[in-house]
């Protein structure tokens, strides 16, 4: 559980990182849309951090339960953040990664869809 937690506060630190990096330094670099697509990627990371946390430390879930609940916050911070900051800090296009985003969103989606069935089924016991 340590080990998850040294990584979900990493990525809170990164997160708030990335967005003072792009409040201040990128303003100038990127278009008006760019800067709202690396926010809404800083935000949707720092929102699942918070929740990750929530996860690893919750007695309600079964091990397994846990397990992939998280690694699909994981993936979706990885592939629907990080696909956003790659392509407003690089030369990478939408076009060509255009299905990593959505992945990224799909994996929020059922991991929230998890957490609910295992608050379904502990509501059940």
């Amino acid at each position: 559980m340590y080990k998850n937690l040294t990584i979900i506060a990493l990525l809170g630190a990164a997160a708030i990182l990335l967005g003072a990096f792009g409040a201040h330094a990128l303003k100038e670099s990127l278009s008006e849309a760019g800067l709202k697509s690396f926010e809404t990627a800083v935000r949707y990371q720092i929102y699942h951090v918070i929740v990750l946390l929530f996860v690893v430390t919750y007695n309600g879930f079964t091990t397994k339960q846990r397990r992939i609940i998280s690694y699909l916050f994981f993936l979706g911070i990885l592939f629907f953040s990080g696909s956003i900051y790659l392509i407003q800090l690089t030369s990478i296009t939408a076009k060509s990664i255009w299905f990593v985003t959505p992945l990224g969103g799909l994996c929020f989606v059922f991991g929230w869809v998890l957490m609910s069935i295992g608050f379904y089924r502990r509501n059940q016991q």
